[in-house]
Formats: structure tokens, C-alpha cells, sequence
């Protein structure tokens, strides 16, 4: 049977690359996440990231470093931030990284808190948790990305989170996988293949000005989470 037009990949692809780019992509997160501190910026933080992929030898970026903070962490990629927020003492923040390695994309994004604050980590945890459930019932059920979404969408409610339905996921391959255009998971139908499709996870508190992002590379494996 002929590969779905949405999980075209070029030439050069290479599941193993693929692999690399992730493995790579999560240890550029930790390495930003050592240096986020109480009373930096978002824009500090990104020229530290920057600092981070240039130690670590990124071939270069396929979209823009994301980092938000405090009550930015509640808005979406496209949404831009309020530049005044710094990081509290007791705070919390998310990283999201696009990065290529070898001509192939690594997409990773984790929330992580600083201080005292329990109801943002447990924001962060129940981030990882939704994560961590979709991709299982992915791995066991088969489920297409319409189906994974809603899924999520159910799973948040019932754990008291606000799910936010624009964040779909979405394909990732050798660079540039924009010339495929696969396409956003949660619009898929059918159950996405291994090593191809980025699950993105985003949640917020009902009521208070925070919330969380988990995301990484869907495989036959359990995800490869940060460690806190």
C-alpha cells in the first residue's frame, strides 16, 4: 500500500536521524532549562537558548525558539506574549524548541516551575500525564489524530484542566517537512505513523492565569520526557 501524501518525506529521511534529532533537540531543552533563573525575561531567555544551541551544534533552527512565562504559558504559538512578565521566584514556564540536526527536525516543549509553587507543578505533571496517556492510546488503541484530540480533550476535563483545542500537532521529517504539507494531527483521520507526527499538549488552570505545554515525537517507545 502506497504511504499517505500527509506522511510524504524526502529522499534523505532516515527514521535513525530522525532518532538523533530528537534525542539532541531534548538535550538543548535541559541545557536552556539550567539557565532560566528568577528575574529573566522571555527575550533573555532566548538569547541564552541561543548561547545553548551554538554550544551544542544545532545545524539551525525550523521555527523560532518559544519560551513563555508566568501567565504568557496560557497563549498559544501564534499568540504573542506580554513582554513586561519576568519570571517569579515561585513561577513557572515552558520552552519549545524546533531544531534541526543532520537534515532532520527534532520538536520538543516541556513546562517546568522554580520555587514554591504546587499548583503550577501540578499543572506541569498533568501536562506530561495527558502526554503520556494520548501516546499510549495511540500505541495501544490505533487511534487516528482526530480521535487522539478528542481523547485528550476528554481525559483534561475529567483531570480539571482546560484543554486548549487550537494546539493539533503536526508532521515533522527531513527538513523542510513544509514541503509535504501533512498537515495538523488533529485534523487526521487515520491513526498517524511512527517517527513522523509531534503530539502537542496544552493545558491551563480553569481559573488562574497559568497553564502547561508537553510535546514531543510520537514512536513505538514511550516518550522521552525531560527529567524535572
Amino acid at each position: 500500500m502506497a504511504p499517505s501524501p500527509r506522511e510524504a518525506v524526502g529522499q534523505r529521511f532516515d527514521p535513525a536521524l530522525m532518532q538523533h534529532a530528537r534525542e539532541r533537540t531534548w538535550a538543548v531543552l535541559r541545557g536552556i532549562r539550567e539557565r532560566m533563573r528568577p528575574g529573566i525575561s522571555e527575550d533573555e531567555a532566548k538569547l541564552e537558548a541561543a548561547r545553548v544551541c551554538r554550544e551544542l551544534g544545532i545545524e539551525r533552527l525550523w521555527h523560532p525558539v518559544l519560551i513563555r512565562i508566568g501567565a504568557n504559558t496560557t497563549r498559544t504559538y501564534r499568540q504573542r506574549s506580554d513582554p513586561r512578565v519576568r519570571l517569579g521566584e515561585n513561577d513557572s514556564y515552558f520552552i519549545d524548541l524546533g531544531l534541526v540536526f543532520d537534515g532532520h527536525e527534532g520538536d520538543a516543549g516541556d513546562t517546568f516551575v522554580v520555587g514554591h509553587a504546587p499548583e503550577r507543578q501540578a499543572c506541569a505533571d498533568a501536562a506530561r500525564t495527558l502526554f503520556g496517556e494520548v501516546a499510549e492510546a495511540w500505541r495501544t488503541r490505533g487511534l487516528g489524530g482526530q480521535s487522539l484530540y478528542a481523547f485528550a480533550g476528554e481525559r483534561a476535563e475529567a483531570m480539571g484542566w482546560r484543554f486548549n483545542h487550537a494546539i493539533k500537532g503536526h508532521r515533522v521529517s527531513d527538513y523542510p517537512h513544509s514541503v509535504h504539507k501533512g498537515g495538523d494531527l488533529g485534523d487526521l483521520e487515520a491513526t498517524p505513523s511512527s517517527g513522523l507526527w509531534i503530539l502537542e499538549i496544552q493545558i491551563a488552570h480553569p481559573t488562574e492565569p497559568f497553564g502547561a505545554f508537553h510535546e514531543d515525537l510520537l514512536t513505538g517507545a514511550p516518550a522521552h520526557m525531560a527529567t524535572r
